[in-house]
């Protein structure tokens, strides 16, 4: 195995522990911050011309949130929980439209709703979180 496998297969481990051990707080939050992520690299790609790891990249971030979205529990949650199903919706399709528009204006509005979601998430207070 050489070293760039080694790095890799750790991270995997790495990755697999923290989601194993999380909370479903925290893995909401892991959520946010992969799609963050995401979208950053799909800008960079986007800026470079690299059309095929922008899609895919971009790919990636609608999956996460349509995962988040999947997991919201709209009895419990109420009208904060429809709000946000339809948000995460308003993002998926800003990240298609950004995708074949190649506008980076569009990825940049929508890291900064998802920011603002995971502000809010992140300022529940730790008796809240289940």
């Amino acid at each position: 195995m050489n070293g760039m496998n080694a790095i890799g297969a750790y991270q995997n481990i790495d990755a697999q522990s923290g989601v194993t051990d999380a909370s479903p707080h925290q893995l909401i939050t892991m959520l946010m911050d992969g799609a963050l992520s995401r979208i950053a690299a799909a800008k960079g790609a986007m800026s470079r011309g690299d059309t095929a790891r922008q899609g895919e990249l971009l790919g990636k971030a609608i999956s996460i949130i349509d995962n988040m979205r999947a997991s919201l529990d709209l009895e419990r949650g109420g009208e904060v929980a429809t709000r946000l199903r339809d948000l995460y919706d308003y993002m998926e399709g800003r990240l298609v439209e950004a995708s074949s528009s190649k506008d980076t204006a569009v990825l940049e509005e929508v890291t900064g709703l998802l920011r603002e979601v995971k502000s809010g998430w992140e300022a529940i207070p730790a008796e809240y979180r289940g």
